[in-house]
Protein backbone atom coordinates (compact mmCIF):
# COMPACT_ATOMS: atom_id res chain seq x y z
CA UNK A 1 0.00 0.00 0.00
CA UNK A 2 1.77 3.35 -0.73
CA UNK A 3 2.25 5.43 1.36
CA UNK A 4 1.97 3.22 4.67
CA UNK A 5 4.67 3.64 6.66
CA UNK A 6 5.21 0.61 8.81
CA UNK A 7 6.94 1.12 12.94
CA UNK A 8 9.93 -1.18 13.59
CA UNK A 9 7.95 -3.87 15.21
CA UNK A 10 5.85 -4.27 12.02
CA UNK A 11 8.38 -4.30 9.54
CA UNK A 12 9.79 -6.97 11.79
CA UNK A 13 6.56 -8.91 11.40
CA UNK A 14 6.43 -8.62 7.98
CA UNK A 15 9.51 -10.37 7.29
CA UNK A 16 8.87 -12.76 9.48
CA UNK A 17 5.55 -13.50 7.23
CA UNK A 18 7.66 -13.31 4.06
CA UNK A 19 10.24 -15.88 5.27
CA UNK A 20 6.69 -18.10 6.19
CA UNK A 21 5.32 -18.04 2.71
CA UNK A 22 8.74 -18.54 1.46
CA UNK A 23 8.67 -21.73 2.93
CA UNK A 24 11.79 -20.93 4.96
CA UNK A 25 10.35 -20.92 8.49
CA UNK A 26 7.60 -22.87 10.13
CA UNK A 27 4.11 -20.95 11.67
CA UNK A 28 5.46 -22.40 14.95
CA UNK A 29 8.93 -21.01 14.58
CA UNK A 30 7.44 -17.35 13.45
CA UNK A 31 4.83 -17.46 16.54
CA UNK A 32 7.82 -17.93 18.57
CA UNK A 33 10.03 -15.37 17.25
CA UNK A 34 6.87 -12.77 16.84
CA UNK A 35 6.44 -13.66 20.50
CA UNK A 36 2.61 -14.57 19.38
CA UNK A 37 0.45 -17.60 19.89
CA UNK A 38 0.71 -20.13 16.91
CA UNK A 39 -3.35 -19.49 16.34
CA UNK A 40 -2.99 -15.76 16.41
CA UNK A 41 0.15 -16.49 13.78
CA UNK A 42 -2.19 -17.83 11.45
CA UNK A 43 -4.49 -14.78 11.70
CA UNK A 44 -1.90 -12.69 11.04
CA UNK A 45 -0.64 -14.49 7.83
CA UNK A 46 -4.22 -14.91 6.41
CA UNK A 47 -5.07 -11.59 6.58
CA UNK A 48 -1.43 -10.89 5.02
CA UNK A 49 -2.59 -13.13 2.20
CA UNK A 50 -5.60 -11.07 1.42
CA UNK A 51 -5.05 -7.46 2.38
CA UNK A 52 -1.17 -7.40 1.58
CA UNK A 53 0.91 -5.10 3.78
CA UNK A 54 -2.13 -3.16 4.82
CA UNK A 55 -3.14 -5.77 6.89
CA UNK A 56 -0.39 -5.34 9.39
CA UNK A 57 -1.24 -1.97 10.48
CA UNK A 58 -3.75 -1.21 13.59
CA UNK A 59 -6.98 -0.83 12.37
CA UNK A 60 -7.41 2.54 13.79
CA UNK A 61 -4.89 4.00 12.25
CA UNK A 62 -5.18 7.61 11.14
CA UNK A 63 -8.93 7.74 13.03
CA UNK A 64 -9.62 10.37 15.33
CA UNK A 65 -10.66 9.09 18.68
CA UNK A 66 -13.93 9.52 19.80
CA UNK A 67 -13.23 11.27 23.75
CA UNK A 68 -10.50 13.81 21.61
CA UNK A 69 -10.67 17.63 22.40
CA UNK A 70 -12.81 19.05 19.22
CA UNK A 71 -9.97 21.22 17.07
CA UNK A 72 -11.87 24.21 17.12
CA UNK A 73 -11.81 24.01 21.02
CA UNK A 74 -8.58 23.88 21.31
CA UNK A 75 -7.63 26.56 18.80
CA UNK A 76 -9.96 29.08 20.49
CA UNK A 77 -8.07 28.15 24.37
CA UNK A 78 -4.92 29.28 22.30
CA UNK A 79 -6.56 32.01 20.83
CA UNK A 80 -8.09 33.11 24.80
CA UNK A 81 -4.26 32.50 26.52
CA UNK A 82 -2.53 34.72 23.60
CA UNK A 83 -5.02 37.75 23.89
CA UNK A 84 -7.74 38.01 26.23
CA UNK A 85 -6.14 35.89 29.29
CA UNK A 86 -2.73 37.08 28.59
CA UNK A 87 -0.30 35.80 31.76
CA UNK A 88 -2.16 33.82 33.35
CA UNK A 89 -0.96 30.63 35.02
CA UNK A 90 -2.44 27.63 34.27
CA UNK A 91 -4.58 27.04 37.26
CA UNK A 92 -6.11 30.23 36.93
CA UNK A 93 -6.88 29.83 33.17
CA UNK A 94 -8.47 26.66 33.60
CA UNK A 95 -10.80 28.09 36.43
CA UNK A 96 -11.70 31.21 34.32
CA UNK A 97 -12.41 28.90 31.32
CA UNK A 98 -15.07 27.15 33.28
CA UNK A 99 -16.31 30.20 34.85
CA UNK A 100 -16.33 32.81 32.09
CA UNK A 101 -16.64 30.96 28.79
CA UNK A 102 -18.33 27.72 29.58
CA UNK A 103 -15.20 25.41 28.50
CA UNK A 104 -14.63 22.84 31.36
CA UNK A 105 -11.64 21.14 31.13
CA UNK A 106 -9.03 19.37 33.56
CA UNK A 107 -6.28 21.70 34.28
CA UNK A 108 -3.36 18.67 32.42
CA UNK A 109 -5.24 19.51 29.75
CA UNK A 110 -5.26 23.17 29.55
CA UNK A 111 -1.55 23.10 29.89
CA UNK A 112 -0.85 20.15 27.29
CA UNK A 113 -2.80 22.69 24.92
CA UNK A 114 -0.60 25.60 25.79
CA UNK A 115 2.50 23.73 25.77
CA UNK A 116 2.01 22.19 22.51
CA UNK A 117 1.51 25.95 21.40
CA UNK A 118 4.60 27.52 23.24
CA UNK A 119 2.68 29.01 26.01
CA UNK A 120 4.16 28.28 29.01
CA UNK A 121 3.23 29.18 32.58
CA UNK A 122 4.66 32.71 33.52
CA UNK A 123 5.03 31.41 37.24
CA UNK A 124 8.46 30.08 37.60
CA UNK A 125 8.93 27.42 39.88
CA UNK A 126 11.93 27.36 42.70
CA UNK A 127 14.38 25.32 41.38
CA UNK A 128 15.84 22.41 43.52
CA UNK A 129 18.31 23.44 46.01
CA UNK A 130 21.33 21.53 45.88
CA UNK A 131 21.89 19.74 49.23
CA UNK A 132 25.31 18.30 50.25
CA UNK A 133 26.45 16.48 53.89
CA UNK A 134 27.04 18.74 56.49
CA UNK A 135 31.35 19.47 57.75
CA UNK A 136 31.03 18.17 61.66
CA UNK A 137 31.93 20.35 64.13
CA UNK A 138 35.76 20.16 64.99
CA UNK A 139 35.81 19.63 68.53
CA UNK A 140 33.78 17.70 71.63
CA UNK A 141 31.17 19.83 73.30
CA UNK A 142 30.36 22.71 70.55
CA UNK A 143 27.31 21.21 69.34
CA UNK A 144 24.60 18.93 70.41
CA UNK A 145 21.52 17.55 68.73
CA UNK A 146 18.18 16.67 71.33
CA UNK A 147 15.73 15.23 70.13
CA UNK A 148 12.67 12.94 71.20
CA UNK A 149 11.78 9.17 69.91
CA UNK A 150 8.44 8.07 70.63
CA UNK A 151 8.13 4.31 69.55
CA UNK A 152 6.79 0.79 70.76
CA UNK A 153 10.37 0.37 72.32
CA UNK A 154 9.04 -2.56 74.86
CA UNK A 155 7.04 -4.03 71.76
CA UNK A 156 3.69 -4.85 73.62
CA UNK A 157 5.59 -5.79 77.03
CA UNK A 158 4.67 -2.37 78.53
CA UNK A 159 3.63 1.13 77.35
CA UNK A 160 5.06 3.14 75.04
CA UNK A 161 7.69 5.16 75.70
CA UNK A 162 9.55 8.45 74.55
CA UNK A 163 12.98 8.26 74.21
CA UNK A 164 15.28 11.47 74.99
CA UNK A 165 18.51 11.26 73.01
CA UNK A 166 21.40 13.66 72.64
CA UNK A 167 24.11 13.26 69.97
CA UNK A 168 27.56 14.96 69.66
CA UNK A 169 27.71 16.14 66.60
CA UNK A 170 31.81 16.07 66.47
CA UNK A 171 31.54 12.88 67.56
CA UNK A 172 28.28 11.04 67.16
CA UNK A 173 28.59 9.67 70.95
CA UNK A 174 25.82 9.92 73.09
CA UNK A 175 26.45 12.17 75.98
CA UNK A 176 23.17 11.24 78.04
CA UNK A 177 19.46 9.82 77.03
CA UNK A 178 16.62 8.71 79.25
CA UNK A 179 13.44 7.15 78.70
CA UNK A 180 10.15 9.11 79.31
CA UNK A 181 6.70 8.75 79.28
CA UNK A 182 6.29 11.76 77.12
CA UNK A 183 8.39 14.75 75.72
CA UNK A 184 7.88 16.65 78.26
CA UNK A 185 10.12 20.14 79.43
CA UNK A 186 10.84 17.90 82.76
CA UNK A 187 12.55 14.80 80.92
CA UNK A 188 14.52 17.33 78.89
CA UNK A 189 15.57 18.76 82.24
CA UNK A 190 17.01 15.52 83.26
CA UNK A 191 18.14 15.07 80.08
CA UNK A 192 20.69 17.99 80.11
CA UNK A 193 21.61 17.24 83.96
CA UNK A 194 23.31 13.69 83.26
CA UNK A 195 24.77 15.76 79.89
CA UNK A 196 26.22 18.06 83.02
CA UNK A 197 27.26 16.12 85.06
CA UNK A 198 28.65 13.09 82.47
CA UNK A 199 30.59 15.58 80.13
CA UNK A 200 30.08 19.10 81.29
CA UNK A 201 27.86 21.99 79.80
CA UNK A 202 28.00 22.33 75.70
CA UNK A 203 28.29 25.45 73.72
CA UNK A 204 25.57 24.82 71.96
CA UNK A 205 22.13 22.58 71.64
CA UNK A 206 20.58 21.73 67.71
CA UNK A 207 16.68 21.30 68.48
CA UNK A 208 13.32 21.19 66.83
CA UNK A 209 10.92 23.93 66.98
CA UNK A 210 8.85 22.07 69.44
CA UNK A 211 6.80 24.19 72.10
CA UNK A 212 8.85 22.60 74.76
CA UNK A 213 12.22 24.60 73.23
CA UNK A 214 10.01 27.64 71.29
CA UNK A 215 6.59 28.95 72.16
CA UNK A 216 3.80 28.55 70.06
CA UNK A 217 2.48 31.38 67.77
CA UNK A 218 -0.23 33.53 69.72
CA UNK A 219 -3.08 33.82 67.74
CA UNK A 220 -3.00 37.54 67.21
CA UNK A 221 0.30 38.13 67.05
CA UNK A 222 1.23 40.85 64.80
CA UNK A 223 4.93 40.79 62.80
CA UNK A 224 7.26 42.13 64.93
CA UNK A 225 5.97 40.00 67.72
CA UNK A 226 6.45 37.14 65.68
CA UNK A 227 10.08 38.35 64.04
CA UNK A 228 11.49 39.23 67.28
CA UNK A 229 14.18 37.10 69.14
CA UNK A 230 13.00 37.77 72.53
CA UNK A 231 9.39 36.58 71.76
CA UNK A 232 8.95 34.32 74.90
CA UNK A 233 11.22 31.87 76.53
CA UNK A 234 9.97 28.22 77.56
CA UNK A 235 11.35 26.89 80.90
CA UNK A 236 13.81 24.87 78.84
CA UNK A 237 15.03 27.80 77.29
CA UNK A 238 14.85 30.14 80.09
CA UNK A 239 17.38 26.66 81.90
CA UNK A 240 19.81 27.29 78.11
CA UNK A 241 20.48 30.74 78.84
CA UNK A 242 20.87 30.33 82.34
CA UNK A 243 23.74 27.92 81.72
CA UNK A 244 24.78 29.92 78.77
CA UNK A 245 24.00 27.13 76.23
CA UNK A 246 23.11 28.89 72.92
CA UNK A 247 20.08 27.50 71.16
CA UNK A 248 19.83 26.39 67.55
CA UNK A 249 16.69 25.46 66.41
CA UNK A 250 16.32 23.52 63.12
CA UNK A 251 14.14 24.62 60.13
CA UNK A 252 13.75 20.63 59.11
CA UNK A 253 14.05 16.77 59.85
CA UNK A 254 17.03 16.68 57.63
CA UNK A 255 18.99 19.45 59.08
CA UNK A 256 19.77 17.89 62.55
CA UNK A 257 19.87 14.05 60.56
CA UNK A 258 22.15 12.81 62.69
CA UNK A 259 20.03 12.71 65.58
CA UNK A 260 17.21 11.40 63.24
CA UNK A 261 19.67 8.79 61.92
CA UNK A 262 20.79 8.09 65.53
CA UNK A 263 17.15 7.22 66.53
CA UNK A 264 16.71 4.88 63.87
CA UNK A 265 19.79 3.06 65.20
CA UNK A 266 18.36 2.62 68.47
CA UNK A 267 15.20 1.60 67.48
CA UNK A 268 16.78 -1.47 65.90
CA UNK A 269 19.62 -2.42 68.08
CA UNK A 270 18.35 -1.19 71.44
CA UNK A 271 14.51 -2.70 70.68
CA UNK A 272 16.41 -6.38 70.42
CA UNK A 273 18.29 -5.46 73.84
CA UNK A 274 15.33 -4.46 75.69
CA UNK A 275 13.42 -7.73 74.77
CA UNK A 276 16.74 -9.96 75.28
CA UNK A 277 16.59 -8.25 78.99
CA UNK A 278 13.04 -8.87 79.50
CA UNK A 279 12.53 -5.17 80.37
CA UNK A 280 9.06 -4.28 80.50
CA UNK A 281 8.79 -0.83 82.86
CA UNK A 282 10.08 2.07 81.92
CA UNK A 283 12.64 2.11 84.57
CA UNK A 284 13.65 -1.08 83.77
CA UNK A 285 14.05 0.24 80.03
CA UNK A 286 16.60 2.91 81.11
CA UNK A 287 18.58 0.64 83.07
CA UNK A 288 19.37 -1.59 80.37
CA UNK A 289 19.77 1.82 78.09
CA UNK A 290 22.81 3.11 80.36
CA UNK A 291 24.43 0.04 80.25
CA UNK A 292 24.12 -0.42 76.65
CA UNK A 293 25.44 2.92 75.59
CA UNK A 294 28.99 2.73 77.11
CA UNK A 295 29.87 0.01 74.27
CA UNK A 296 27.67 1.73 72.01
CA UNK A 297 29.51 5.42 72.03
CA UNK A 298 33.20 2.89 71.56
CA UNK A 299 31.85 0.69 68.78
CA UNK A 300 30.41 3.91 66.82
CA UNK A 301 31.77 7.33 67.94
CA UNK A 302 34.23 9.28 65.53
CA UNK A 303 37.32 10.75 66.55
CA UNK A 304 37.14 14.98 66.22
CA UNK A 305 39.01 17.18 63.76
CA UNK A 306 40.48 18.54 67.03
CA UNK A 307 41.37 16.19 70.30
CA UNK A 308 40.10 19.35 73.06
CA UNK A 309 37.08 19.46 74.49
CA UNK A 310 34.78 22.23 74.47
CA UNK A 311 32.71 21.26 77.31
CA UNK A 312 32.89 23.49 80.10
CA UNK A 313 32.71 23.11 83.78
CA UNK A 314 29.66 24.17 85.71
CA UNK A 315 30.24 28.24 86.60
CA UNK A 316 30.82 28.72 90.67
CA UNK A 317 28.44 29.84 92.05
CA UNK A 318 25.54 27.96 89.53
CA UNK A 319 23.28 25.80 91.22
CA UNK A 320 22.22 22.85 89.14
CA UNK A 321 19.65 22.08 90.74
CA UNK A 322 18.17 26.07 90.75
CA UNK A 323 18.69 25.95 87.47
CA UNK A 324 17.19 23.11 85.91
CA UNK A 325 13.53 23.43 87.37
CA UNK A 326 10.09 25.19 86.89
CA UNK A 327 10.29 28.87 88.02
CA UNK A 328 7.36 31.14 88.55
CA UNK A 329 6.83 34.66 89.69
CA UNK A 330 4.32 35.34 92.26
CA UNK A 331 3.19 37.98 94.65
CA UNK A 332 3.14 36.96 98.24
CA UNK A 333 -0.02 37.60 100.11
CA UNK A 334 -1.13 39.81 103.16
CA UNK A 335 -0.73 36.69 105.38
CA UNK A 336 2.45 36.28 104.19
CA UNK A 337 1.54 33.05 101.45
CA UNK A 338 1.85 32.07 98.48
CA UNK A 339 0.56 29.55 96.41
CA UNK A 340 1.77 26.78 93.76
CA UNK A 341 -0.81 24.83 91.60
CA UNK A 342 -2.95 22.93 94.81
CA UNK A 343 -0.52 23.67 97.79
CA UNK A 344 -0.49 26.82 100.03
CA UNK A 345 3.25 28.11 101.13
CA UNK A 346 3.52 29.65 104.51
CA UNK A 347 6.68 32.19 104.04
CA UNK A 348 8.83 32.31 107.95
CA UNK A 349 9.92 35.98 109.12
CA UNK A 350 14.20 35.59 109.76
CA UNK A 351 16.14 38.07 110.90
CA UNK A 352 16.75 40.29 107.63
CA UNK A 353 13.23 40.55 106.66
CA UNK A 354 10.26 39.75 109.38
CA UNK A 355 7.46 40.05 106.54
CA UNK A 356 7.59 39.65 102.59
CA UNK A 357 4.03 41.18 102.38
CA UNK A 358 3.34 42.10 98.78
CA UNK A 359 6.62 41.72 97.55
CA UNK A 360 7.39 39.60 94.11
CA UNK A 361 9.15 36.20 94.83
CA UNK A 362 9.83 33.28 92.88
CA UNK A 363 8.81 30.07 93.15
CA UNK A 364 10.88 27.18 92.06
CA UNK A 365 9.89 23.83 91.70
CA UNK A 366 12.87 20.97 91.38
CA UNK A 367 13.27 17.95 89.99
CA UNK A 368 13.01 16.14 93.34
CA UNK A 369 10.06 17.27 93.90
CA UNK A 370 10.51 19.91 96.15
CA UNK A 371 9.04 23.80 96.37
CA UNK A 372 11.45 26.75 96.99
CA UNK A 373 10.50 30.32 97.47
CA UNK A 374 13.38 32.56 96.23
CA UNK A 375 13.77 36.88 96.90
CA UNK A 376 16.51 38.78 95.75
CA UNK A 377 18.72 35.28 95.28
CA UNK A 378 18.26 34.39 98.88
CA UNK A 379 15.75 31.09 100.28
CA UNK A 380 12.92 32.00 102.23
CA UNK A 381 11.83 29.59 104.89
CA UNK A 382 8.47 27.98 104.00
CA UNK A 383 6.08 25.32 105.50
CA UNK A 384 2.79 23.97 104.46
CA UNK A 385 0.13 26.75 105.24
CA UNK A 386 -3.20 25.76 107.51
CA UNK A 387 -5.98 24.66 105.30
CA UNK A 388 -8.86 27.24 104.45
CA UNK A 389 -12.02 27.07 106.60
CA UNK A 390 -13.91 25.17 103.85
CA UNK A 391 -11.47 22.38 103.70
CA UNK A 392 -12.32 21.85 107.60
CA UNK A 393 -16.40 22.32 106.63
CA UNK A 394 -15.88 19.71 104.11
CA UNK A 395 -15.72 17.22 106.97
CA UNK A 396 -11.17 17.15 106.91
CA UNK A 397 -10.65 18.26 109.95
CA UNK A 398 -8.31 16.06 111.14
CA UNK A 399 -5.26 18.62 109.61
CA UNK A 400 -2.74 19.84 111.90
CA UNK A 401 0.50 21.65 111.01
CA UNK A 402 1.75 21.79 114.46
CA UNK A 403 5.20 19.94 115.25
CA UNK A 404 4.79 20.61 119.11
CA UNK A 405 1.76 22.19 120.92
CA UNK A 406 2.45 25.90 122.69
CA UNK A 407 3.40 25.40 126.32
CA UNK A 408 -0.47 27.28 127.67
CA UNK A 409 -2.39 24.65 126.45
CA UNK A 410 -0.18 21.57 128.05
CA UNK A 411 0.05 21.50 131.79
CA UNK A 412 3.50 20.76 131.99
CA UNK A 413 5.02 21.94 128.49
CA UNK A 414 6.38 17.94 128.58
CA UNK A 415 3.43 16.87 126.60
CA UNK A 416 4.47 14.54 123.47
CA UNK A 417 4.77 16.30 120.01
CA UNK A 418 1.96 15.50 117.81
CA UNK A 419 2.74 13.97 114.97
CA UNK A 420 2.77 16.28 111.76
CA UNK A 421 0.11 14.96 109.16
CA UNK A 422 0.77 16.00 105.31
CA UNK A 423 -2.49 17.91 104.15
CA UNK A 424 -2.03 15.28 100.93
CA UNK A 425 -2.94 12.50 103.17
CA UNK A 426 -5.76 14.05 105.39
CA UNK A 427 -7.45 14.40 101.91
CA UNK A 428 -10.25 12.15 101.07
CA UNK A 429 -8.97 9.43 98.50
CA UNK A 430 -9.87 10.17 94.76
CA UNK A 431 -12.81 8.65 93.41
CA UNK A 432 -13.02 6.46 90.70
CA UNK A 433 -15.05 8.25 87.81
CA UNK A 434 -15.86 6.13 84.60
CA UNK A 435 -14.57 7.13 81.07
CA UNK A 436 -16.77 9.80 79.22
CA UNK A 437 -18.97 8.95 75.85
CA UNK A 438 -16.50 10.64 73.72
CA UNK A 439 -13.53 8.75 75.08
CA UNK A 440 -15.07 5.58 74.67
CA UNK A 441 -15.97 6.76 71.36
CA UNK A 442 -12.65 8.33 70.53
CA UNK A 443 -10.87 5.18 71.78
CA UNK A 444 -12.79 2.32 69.72
CA UNK A 445 -12.45 4.50 66.46
CA UNK A 446 -8.36 4.50 66.93
CA UNK A 447 -8.33 0.95 67.50
CA UNK A 448 -10.34 0.34 64.52
CA UNK A 449 -8.40 2.48 62.51
CA UNK A 450 -5.38 0.71 63.82
CA UNK A 451 -6.74 -2.70 62.53
CA UNK A 452 -7.48 -1.25 59.13
CA UNK A 453 -3.57 -0.63 58.89
CA UNK A 454 -3.34 2.84 58.86
CA UNK A 455 -0.79 5.03 60.00
CA UNK A 456 -0.63 7.46 62.65
CA UNK A 457 -0.49 10.28 60.50
CA UNK A 458 -3.78 8.78 58.60
CA UNK A 459 -5.81 8.25 61.68
CA UNK A 460 -4.97 11.85 62.79
CA UNK A 461 -6.21 13.45 59.54
CA UNK A 462 -9.24 11.33 59.48
CA UNK A 463 -10.69 11.53 63.33
CA UNK A 464 -9.74 15.22 63.19
CA UNK A 465 -7.28 15.12 66.30
CA UNK A 466 -3.50 15.22 67.08
CA UNK A 467 -0.81 12.80 66.61
CA UNK A 468 -0.01 12.78 69.97
CA UNK A 469 -3.78 12.38 71.17
CA UNK A 470 -3.84 9.53 68.60
CA UNK A 471 -0.05 7.74 70.10
CA UNK A 472 -1.90 7.80 73.97
CA UNK A 473 -5.04 6.30 72.62
CA UNK A 474 -3.24 3.32 70.82
CA UNK A 475 -0.58 3.03 73.89
CA UNK A 476 -3.81 2.96 76.40
CA UNK A 477 -5.36 -0.38 77.08
CA UNK A 478 -8.68 1.06 76.80
CA UNK A 479 -10.93 4.00 77.28
CA UNK A 480 -9.02 6.97 79.54
CA UNK A 481 -10.73 6.91 83.09
CA UNK A 482 -10.16 10.37 85.00
CA UNK A 483 -10.90 10.69 88.71
CA UNK A 484 -11.98 13.05 90.75
CA UNK A 485 -9.74 15.98 92.28
CA UNK A 486 -8.97 16.65 96.18
CA UNK A 487 -11.24 18.88 96.45
CA UNK A 488 -14.37 17.08 95.26
CA UNK A 489 -17.63 17.17 97.44
CA UNK A 490 -18.71 14.29 99.20
CA UNK A 491 -22.27 13.32 99.08
CA UNK A 492 -23.83 12.81 102.23
CA UNK A 493 -25.23 9.33 103.01
CA UNK A 494 -29.04 8.86 101.84
CA UNK A 495 -30.48 8.01 105.36
CA UNK A 496 -28.54 11.67 106.57
CA UNK A 497 -30.15 13.34 103.89
CA UNK A 498 -34.10 11.87 104.14
CA UNK A 499 -33.73 12.72 107.78
CA UNK A 500 -32.53 16.39 107.55
CA UNK A 501 -35.71 16.58 105.12
CA UNK A 502 -38.19 15.31 107.07
CA UNK A 503 -36.90 17.65 109.88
Amino acid sequence: MRGLTLTQQEQGRLQTLNLVLEGRMGVAEAACVLGLSERHAWRILAAYRSKGVAALAHGNRGCRPANALPEETRQRVITLARKQYVGLNHTHLTELLAEREALAMSRSTVRNILVGAGLTSPRHRRPPRHRCRRERMPQEGVLVQMDGSYHNWLEGRGPWLTLLLSVDDATGTIPYALFREEEDAQGYFRLLWGIVQSRGVPLAVYTDRHSVFQPPRRPHETLDESLAKERGRTQVGRALRELGVCQVFARSPEAKGRVERMAGTFQDRLVSELRLAGATTMAGANSVLWKFLPGFNQHFGVPPAQMERAYRPLATGLDLAATLCFKHDCKVARDNTVRYQLRTLQLLPDAERPSYSGVRAEIQERLDGNIVVYHQGRVIPTHEAPPRPSVFRAGNNNWSGLTVLPKWLTENGNMDARSRVRRTEILSDPLPRGPTPRKVAYWKAVQTARRRGLAIQAIARELGMSRGTVRKYLAAPGPTVYSIGRSAYTAPPPDLLTESLNS
